[in-house]
């Protein structure tokens, strides 16, 4: 079995998710334009201040209450109950601002969270063929759904605690100074230097962890996803026990790392814990001290003791929240590295639509290369009049799949032009061009919908006539006919419920419904049996009918009434002419054509 390549593309310096990624999220905090959501921030944060406030006063109503209850009953009850009221009705008014904030916000978190993942969804459908043939599935969805849910949390966290808290650490230090002196103040800076420097050192350690067990997460999905796609080639070979060895492998290295995260997490608690209690017993024994001199009530214990709970807090909070915002940083890192990969095709500025008259295709010297050093076409030329059909053969790796590949601009030619009624292709708009193609591939895969959406899919707001008259000129309909859901039956994975010949009558019927000027068919036939493939190619006539069509094909029977057929050799043109011309010729057709026509008379004889 052959190794597996884990993806290695990810950030591993920490600046790679840090200012940089925080810069490219802020437009999501702070919309442009978008006034409605400006205002509801806005609003948010008074609800912040509002209940940070009201905190800040409780614990004077506190120390008030048990000062009064440490003197005389009389006029010190009704005091107590007054300021014991107050403190109740505080706590309610907190908690009261605190839910009204996340009312108003919520509507921002969740409209940044859509804009995330559209600028997402909208990048991976600009990459090119490249990019969408190496990808694993399995880790670009992973990424992005960790990215996309990272920024709601961002935001949150950002707006209602960082900030918050850092006010709050300057207004109990005033406090603290104003009623205690500087002794108490510079007690609780060290410690709150000390408590954020040692959150930071030990969550920069499980950064690392956690950006190593997100990688084998996505291994592990990135195996179980290609697995259950190749199903049917795991069952062929018997292979279940590999592949379940396989996924088991990635996930128990998981496993492993989840609890190096885990562990480390505990260790990160257990620190912060002993810090910021060493502080609250010093602080509160610090104010016995000053009761048993006189200078001090037991009131001020108590005022003490609830600044610090409260101060705490969102320090304890601090340390989740600096690890969340880290993590956050990271996996919205990898998703801008996503949304950074270059888009290898695109539209010249100003690019106008294809206008498609007469619809004749050129190729004009025309030379690619997948990759340096190696050459699939080398200067080929050639022309397809309005209306014909051309035909192109020649062995596997001749470069026939390529043209198709190249006319619907899914890469640009290294050198040499292709033009569609006159026009350049590299220099008009990528989309007008793809709209006036149609394609019957080899393959056809079709969504996990009904045949209604599949066949609709050929054209934007297609209508229910046009699904219908296409399913008709397909020859789909005695199918549709014997189904209990008929239009509204579901076709499965990638259409795996329907036969060979099913999936490409409805590909025919898709095509139907767009209604392109150019056709092109690729190897549209050859994985059907006999009797199928001559059904199918009786329609495919049918679709041809007052169209340009390119026919790329395997099975030279199939393509010998078109109107020229090209021979590829080696990406460059060996022979061209009809049927019989090219038989005449005896090269490469008449060689192919009769080593064919010996096959399936030893076929023939077999049966």
């Amino acid at each position: 079995m052959p190794p597996d390549t884990a993806n290695s593309d990810r950030p591993t310096a920490p600046d790679a998710e840090g200012w940089a990624t925080l810069k490219r999220f802020l437009p999501y905090l702070w919309p442009a334009g978008n006034w409605p959501l400006r205002r509801r921030i806005i609003l948010a944060m008074v609800f912040v201040l509002g209940a940070k406030g009201v905190t800040l006063a409780l614990p004077f109503a506190y120390k008030g209450a048990a000062d009064a209850m440490a003197g005389p009953v009389g006029d010190g009850l009704t005091v107590a109950l007054a300021l014991v009221t107050a403190y109740g009705l505080g706590r309610f008014t907190s908690l009261l601002f605190d839910n009204l904030r996340n009312i108003a916000f919520e509507r921002v978190g969740q409209a940044a969270t859509l804009a995330l993942a559209q600028d997402v969804f909208h990048r991976l459908h600009r990459l090119s063929l490249r990019f969408h043939l190496n990808r694993r599935t399995g880790e670009v969805t992973k990424i992005i759904e960790r990215g996309t849910k990272s920024i709601d949390s961002m935001l949150y966290f950002l707006l209602f605690n960082i900030a918050p808290t850092f006010f709050e650490l300057i207004a109990v230090g005033i406090i603290f100074y104003i009623n205690f002196g500087w002794e108490l103040v510079a007690a609780t800076a060290v410690t709150v230097v000390a408590y954020i420097a040692i959150t930071r050192w030990i969550t920069e350690w499980r950064t690392k962890l956690r950006r190593e067990m997100n990688d084998l997460d996505g291994q592990a999905l990135h195996r179980a996803v290609d697995s259950l796609l190749n199903f049917e080639t795991v069952k062929y070979f018997g292979a279940e026990n590999r592949e379940e060895e396989r996924y088991s492998g990635a996930a128990k290295a998981y496993a492993e790392a989840a609890i190096k995260s885990e562990n480390s997490l505990g260790l990160l608690n257990i620190t912060q814990s002993l810090i910021t209690n060493s502080l609250m017993a010093g602080a509160m024994a610090y104010t016995v001290w000053g009761w048993s001199k006189g200078d001090l009530t037991v009131g001020d214990l108590v005022f003490v003791n609830t600044y610090l709970m409260q101060l705490f807090r969102p320090l304890d909070l601090l340390g989740w929240v600096y690890r969340t915002i880290r993590q956050g940083l990271v996996d919205m890192a990898e998703m801008f590295k996503l949304m950074d990969t270059d888009v290898e095709v695109r539209d010249a500025p100003d690019a106008p639509a294809l206008a498609v008259n007469e619809p004749h295709v050129t190729f004009d010297n025309v030379t690619f290369e997948y990759e340096d050093g190696r050459t699939i076409l080398n200067g080929l030329s050639f022309e397809v009049p309005a209306g014909s059909s051309l035909a192109i053969v020649g062995p596997s790796g001749a470069g026939k799949s390529t043209i198709g590949r190249l006319l619907f601009r899914f890469y640009d030619p290294q050198g040499g032009r292709i033009l569609i009624d006159g026009q350049d292709i590299a220099s008009v708009q990528q989309d007008s061009v793809r709209a006036a193609i149609g394609i019957v591939p080899q393959d056809s895969v079709l969504f996990n919908d009904t045949l209604r959406y599949n066949i609709a899919y050929g054209a934007e707001n297609a209508g229910e006539e046009q699904v219908t008259q296409g399913a008709k000129d397909a020859a789909l309909m005695p199918l549709i006919e014997r189904l209990p859901d008929g239009f509204d039956t579901t076709v499965g994975e990638r259409g795996l419920k329907l036969s060979g010949g099913e999936k490409q009558r409805v590909a025919i019927a898709r095509t139907l419904v767009k209604n392109p000027p150019i056709l092109l068919l690729d190897e549209a036939t050859s994985a059907l049996d006999t009797r199928t493939e001559r059904e199918i190619l009786g329609t495919l006539k049918r679709l041809e009918e007052g169209r340009t069509t390119i026919a790329i094909a395997h099975r030279l029977s199939t393509v010998a009434d078109a109107d020229r057929i090209l021979v590829l050799d080696s990406g460059e043109l060996a022979e061209s002419g009809t049927h019989g011309e090219l038989l005449s010729q005896n090269g490469l057709y008449a060689e192919m054509w009769a080593q064919q026509a010996a096959e399936q008379s030893e076929e023939s004889e077999t049966a």
